[in-house]
């Protein structure tokens, strides 16, 4: 009872507007396949929901146990088996760690219990939970991904490439970020700048823009954490609101 928590990245990422308080986007998100956390249900006999793995974080704000309750099943499964999570993704990073543990989590639990609970439906549980949730669920390799995130429409026209990734020890908090970019840069969103991104490989947007165009985030991100600017490598692209880099080779 094991299944493989994959990394994403955001080959573009362009924030579309802002509603209800969150903001709305269209990125395409990218699944890494060598870097991955692994998602284990090992039997005993526990009091509580456990989970390991997974350091100071504590149970109840853990994305997995958030993830738990939205399913909102009833089960005593987790009294004889507790969730071990070998973490491999680092967080802060804009790889999306903690939401592919959380829809892995959630799509394992569907097949051992035998929920039979859709894949939509599973993704629109996910929503609730995280915005990058749904994409894990679904588990494409390459999709567009627009709304809140939880629109995920797959890509199937990817050119092949292998992802080089570089994280420097910056942990950037997405909230943050996010807030950075509405007090400094959302009067500036231009949609006719990026139309029809959604129809082209990651390759071709990339031979258009820089880092800083790709991703709106990173100009936010670079504003609240100024040194991003000291290890930041030309050539590199931002990923997500973290702290990875990347490039396509």
């Amino acid at each position: 009872m094991q299944i493989k928590a994959y990394a994403k990245i955001n080959t573009f990422l362009k924030i579309t507007g802002h509603k209800d308080g969150y903001h709305t986007l269209m990125s395409r998100f990218i699944k890494v396949p060598h870097l991955y956390d692994t998602i284990s249900f090992v039997a005993g006999e526990f009091k509580t929901f456990t989970i390991e793995g997974c350091g100071d974080v504590p149970v109840e704000e853990n994305t997995i146990y958030q993830a738990f309750l939205a399913m909102d099943i009833e089960t005593d499964f987790f009294k004889y088996h507790k969730i071990v999570v070998e973490k491999n993704i680092p967080s802060g990073a804009g790889l999306g760690g903690g939401s592919s543990d959380a829809a892995a989590f959630m799509r394992l639990l569907n097949k051992v219990c035998k929920l039979y609970i859709d894949t939509p439906t599973l993704a629109q549980i996910g929503s609730t939970v995280g915005a990058d949730i749904p994409f894990f669920v679904y588990n494409y390799d390459a999709a567009n991904v627009s709304g809140f995130g939880e629109v995920v429409e797959e890509f199937k026209d990817e050119e092949p490439f292998k992802i080089e990734l570089y994280t420097p020890n910056i942990h950037c908090d997405t909230p943050l970020v996010y807030k950075t970019f509405k007090q400094n840069l959302f009067d500036d969103i231009n949609l006719d700048s990026f139309k029809g991104w959604e129809n082209l490989s990651s390759k071709e947007v990339l031979a258009k823009v820089d880092a800083v165009e790709a991703n709106d985030l990173y100009k936010a991100s670079l504003i609240a954490y100024p040194e991003l600017k000291d290890v930041a490598k030309e050539g590199w692209y931002f990923s997500g609101s973290g702290s990875t880099f990347f490039r396509l080779t």
